[in-house]
């Protein structure tokens, strides 16, 4: 027979080329394939969300608050959908073919903004919204459904694409399977995945919206459509070069069959120590899937009874999977519920970022914009720019100055942990709320004092020491997140699903902003007040204050970070955490049942 046109099936840990055979490809020249593909994307989806407000009010004529509804539903749903293409790339698709295919839909739903947005009759009448001349009829009826479709074809492709991205890059790099070579290299590809990212964010901010501004939205979309074509250009220049892990099914059902299972012997008491299955698969199993290590072992012991068995009765059948399952299928239940404190603690962190791209380009509105002497005024949104600018000098200084110095001084390959990482940064935002509301509280008084002179207003340049302080704060919660979650899934099972974790914490953050700005609003509506934030006037309103609000809200979630860590190292291997073989379990390295 010929093996090369009949391969065998891979084993479970074995990546496979473009034509399903188990052959060693990927490494840092197939990432780049991927890293350009990324950065492509970035910068059309940031083309789109940073002046889409400004197509629906201007163009399709929303009222502003339905138009800024627009704008927030859209960016929500976008990373509300990561999930499904993490669990479709992990179950079914592999990252290859659902990073083409969403691709293609993202581009889609461009080329038809780009299409609306150029042809007179898709778009409402011309007229000026502020000041109501000219016929301003909303758009509506065919007009409004063809911008809805065109809008969520981009939503629900950017969506599924983007964890999907930076998973599929880690791949490249052996995953559980990696050599010595390639684990070092991985830490070095999430900077360069970052750095890559910021990129296209910064030419996205100024180039593109400068073109948006200076020639109209159509050539804004249409610069986005480009870049998402290059982008999917590269992604299919690599496929020869790309080690691809194969799906295994839905990653959902093992880890529902363990809940399924422990509930349904809830009442079996479970032994502890080395007889416990789920720690070393129990008796008669084969030594290869014990795991001394798994530093989750001793955590949510109830789901330890899914692997107890129970002495058959004679002529009946063996337990069902839904009653009896693998220790590796625990393993990977506990290590989904283990890090869902670590999310949570990355959500305040959101809620700061979404005060920057809201309150902060508000603020800049109301300073003085220009630069220096000249007549060129910087545009508030661009100011969002700022620290991914600085990213791009900070990133390669971190991988080439701090890594190297770190790695001496920890032993550690990434020179620092990624939970150390995601600490560090967790630490920093709260200075860069407190730079904020102190530049806010200077702002105010001024403009107080001189009763709207607005020769006396304040630089715009006061906001970049909290843009920059953020800068900093990014580059190491961002990237120790996205590093963190890849090393978590299960052995190559769940990396894209752990990614679309990250993303989610971004939705979840702007959905706290509302939140607080509500509650605040209410809890200082006081003798007739309006509240803090309810004026629409920066100078009534005590934005400053709010932002006091939230930096004790980083030191408090900082040290909510610190116990969560914590209890997540606790246990076996728990004191290196890039060491510990208990981070990715297959539930193909246990081929047997527990037993007792």
């Amino acid at each position: 027979m010929d093996m090369e046109s009949s391969p065998s099936p891979p084993p479970p840990e074995a990546s496979v080329d473009c034509r399903g055979r188990p052959r060693r490809h990927g490494g840092m020249r197939a990432a780049a394939f991927v890293l350009v593909f990324q950065a492509a994307q970035t910068m059309a989806l940031a083309a789109v969300g940073s002046n889409l407000i400004t197509f629906v009010f201007g163009e399709l004529h929303f009222p502003l608050s339905e138009a800024a509804n627009v704008v927030t539903n859209f960016v929500g749903t976008v990373f509300i959908l990561s999930p499904l293409g993490g669990f479709l790339s992990d179950s079914y698709t592999g990252c290859f073919w659902t990073l083409l295919a969403f691709g293609v839909v993202e581009l889609a739903g461009l080329i038809l903004l780009s299409v609306q947005a150029h042809l007179p009759q898709l778009k409402s009448a011309p007229c000026n919204m502020l000041t109501m001349a000219g016929s301003c009829e909303r758009a509506s009826g065919f007009k409004a459904t063809i911008f809805f479709v065109a809008l969520y074809l981009v939503a629900l492709g950017s969506g599924c694409v983007m964890p999907n991205m930076t998973a599929y890059g880690g791949d490249q790099f052996g995953g559980a399977a990696a050599t010595e070579k390639d684990a070092k290299r991985l830490s070095t590809y999430f900077n360069l995945s970052y750095f890559g990212f910021c990129a296209g964010e910064l030419v996205a901010l100024t180039a593109i919206v400068w073109a948006q501004t200076r020639y109209g939205m159509a050539v804004g979309f249409g610069l986005a459509a480009a870049a998402l074509g290059i982008g999917l250009i590269s992604l299919v220049s690599g496929v020869m070069l790309y080690r691809n892990k194969p799906p295994r099914g839905s990653i959902f059902t093992p880890i529902a069959r363990v809940f399924v299972a422990a509930y349904t012997k809830r009442k079996q008491i479970c032994p502890s120590g080395s007889s416990n299955p789920a720690n070393n698969g129990g008796a008669g199993e084969p030594e290869r899937i014990a795991d001394d290590n798994f530093r989750h072992a001793n955590k949510f012991r109830f789901l330890d009874k899914a692997c107890i068995r129970i002495a058959p009765e004679p002529d009946t059948e063996p337990e069902s999977p839904w009653r009896l399952c693998t220790a590796a299928e625990v393993r990977q239940a506990k290590t989904l519920l283990a890090v869902m404190p670590i999310v949570a603690c990355t959500i305040v962190f959101n809620t700061v970022l979404a005060q920057l791209q809201t309150f902060s380009v508000q603020q800049g509105s109301v300073m003085d914009t220009r630069l220096s002497s000249s007549s060129f005024a910087i545009p508030p949104a661009s100011l969002q720019a700022i620290p991914y600018a600085m990213l791009l000098a900070l990133v390669p200084a971190y991988e080439l100055l701090l890594v190297p110095l770190m790695r001496r001084l920890t032993g550690t390959r990434s020179g620092i942990t990624p939970l150390q990482r995601i600490g560090v940064g967790l630490a920093v935002v709260a200075l860069s709320m407190a730079a904020a509301a102190l530049v806010e509280h200077r702002r105010r008084d001024a403009s107080v004092s001189v009763s709207g002179a607005g020769n006396k207003r304040l630089s715009v340049f006061w906001l970049v020491p909290q843009f920059l302080v953020f800068g900093v704060s990014e580059l190491f919660t961002n990237v120790g997140l996205m590093e963190f979650f890849y090393k978590q899934a299960a052995a190559g099972t769940m990396q894209a699903f752990f990614m679309a974790l990250f993303y989610c914490s971004f939705s979840f953050g702007f959905f706290l902003s509302s939140v607080l700005v509500s509650l605040v609003n209410r809890a200082t509506a006081k003798g007739g007040s309006r509240g803090w934030l309810g004026y629409n006037d920066l100078d009534k309103d005590r934005l400053d204050l709010f932002y006091w609000v939230l930096a004790a809200l980083s030191v408090l979630n900082f040290f909510c970070y610190l116990l969560c860590a914590r209890w997540y190292n606790s246990g076996p291997g728990g004191l290196d955490e890039e060491g510990s073989s208990g981070e990715a379990v297959s539930e193909d390295d246990d081929d047997g049942k527990g037993l007792i």
